[in-house]
């Protein structure tokens, strides 16, 4: 496995590093393949990025937004993962309408819009069903509980296999998300997680053995590179190191 461990001494390093990483990323993927293919992390840990990446000139046209999750909200709630993005990066940029792609939700039923976006996903990147597409980036952060994206622990969503999207649930929320086998499919995976309160997670997280049900973020082992940014509140009890 490709991992590669990053504890920065702050929030601030964190994203300066995070920006440095996606914008090599991104001229990579645009010289390789003429376009770039992000799918965002919702919360308040990457906000910041986002707005970091606002400033930039980029290829816009040739830059494609997704999201890893989402909660089962409208656009325009302020839960909603895409308003933050949008709010934050999407709005401030000339990126065409065509080339951002939310998560839908607004059928009534939760598996009918993860069907739907499945299908659009598919038809995006010329996949058939039980292919996995590769994107170039994930951003993923990664709650106190070990889960990310809308991958929590002891939940269905973590036995879903043979499919792009899947319904996530925690608690009474209902989600959308992406699954670990499509997540595990990207170019580059990366984690961005700040806090003290992460430690204990992340110790089982990288423990030699743990329960990856009990664990999900276990679970996130891309077939590409896999970076963990941590902040030094979050990643004390682990050294920067390449695996």
């Amino acid at each position: 496995m490709n991992r590669k461990v990053e504890v920065l001494p702050d929030q601030k390093a964190l994203i300066a590093r995070a920006l440095e990483l996606i914008l090599s990323k991104i001229e990579t993927a645009i010289q390789q393949r003429g376009l770039f293919t992000i799918a965002l992390a919702g919360g308040n840990t990457p906000k910041p990025l986002y707005e970091a990446i606002a400033t930039q000139k980029l290829p816009w046209d040739k830059i494609h937004v997704f999201w890893g999750d989402e909660r089962y909200v409208s656009p325009d709630h302020p839960d909603s993962n895409q308003r933050m993005a949008r709010l934050a990066w999407l709005d401030h940029v000339d990126i065409p309408a065509a080339n951002i792609h939310p998560i839908p939700t607004s059928d009534a039923e939760p598996a009918v819009a993860a069907a739907k976006h499945e299908q659009h996903l598919q038809e995006f990147f010329h996949s058939s069903p039980g292919e996995f597409p590769s994107l170039d980036v994930i951003l993923l952060g990664m709650g106190d509980d070990a889960h990310t994206a809308s991958l929590f622990p002891h939940t269905d969503a973590l036995k879903v296999r043979d499919h792009l999207v899947t319904v996530g649930n925690k608690d009474e929320s209902r989600r959308i998300t992406f699954t670990y086998p499509f997540i595990n499919a990207s170019r580059c995976v990366m984690f961005i997680v700040t806090g003290a309160n992460k430690r204990p997670a992340l110790a089982q997280v990288f423990a030699p053995v743990a329960d990856e049900f009990t664990y999900p973020s276990r679970l996130i082992q891309p077939q590409g590179e896999l970076w963990w940014l941590l902040d030094a509140a979050a990643g004390s009890d682990l050294t920067s190191q390449a695996v």
